[in-house]
């Protein structure tokens, strides 16, 4: 079984990517090859609208643009789960992440009457999103409406899906640089100590779920 974990984040080591590596260390833990993707290593950009896609006697179902997502979409189209990692900026995820999405989804979209999706399997999916408003505010800024649109068209091309947010993450090493006075430092390096280790665990439980 191979699991994909593709990371929006181009911050190494931290948040997003740290609870992507927790869901890989689950999948493996079930026997599973994984493998992480960052997208901020990647050259390329979003749909261009071409229709290539969907194209008569062409690349039905594949995008026909030929930069750096192209060897992902092979390696998405022949694993068995994937999951994917962003954080949230103003109310969206990150830009390289929607790109990739955009060019993700559209190309398994069907236009045809019977609106059939083109991804020929059905397999498990995950998206983990960070953010760093509490998660009591989720409605408030319009996360918890957000985060169902993502899950259910990820149910709609591949089939099961599952969502892990992750609130009031820690951002930075030192606060005391930045301009960033609404934030509760002490409250959010006890979340760091002790919340996120948990968040962590869930992200492993994910990951061993994906490849169950």
């Amino acid at each position: 079984m191979n699991i994909i974990a593709v990371n929006g984040s181009a911050r190494k080591g931290w948040n997003t990517h740290t609870l992507l590596q927790k869901a890989l260390n689950g999948a493996a833990a079930k026997g599973a090859q994984t493998e992480m993707i960052n997208l901020y290593d990647l050259a390329y950009r979003g749909c261009i609208g071409c229709l290539g896609c969907k194209l008569k006697g062409g690349s039905v179902g594949r995008c026909v643009i030929g930069d750096g997502l192209k060897p992902v979409f092979d390696r998405i189209d022949k694993c068995d789960a994937f999951v994917l990692g962003s954080p949230m900026y103003i109310g969206e995820t990150s830009g390289v992440m929607r790109a990739f999405y955009e060019r993700l989804i559209f190309q398994y979209i069907s236009y045809d009457t019977a609106r059939i999706p083109q991804f020929s399997r059905k397999i498990k999916t995950a998206f983990i999103f960070t953010t760093n408003c509490p998660d009591f505010e989720y409605d408030l800024v319009g996360y918890i409406d957000k985060f169902k649109e993502y899950e259910k068209m990820l149910v709609r091309i591949f089939g099961e899906s599952k969502t892990l947010a992750v609130s009031e993450t820690w951002q930075i090493d030192d606060y005391d640089k930045y301009h960033m006075t609404m934030f509760d430092v002490p409250e959010r390096r006890r979340r760091r100590e002790e919340v996120f280790p948990k968040d962590c665990e869930k992200a492993f439980e994910l990951g061993g779920w994906l490849a169950s």
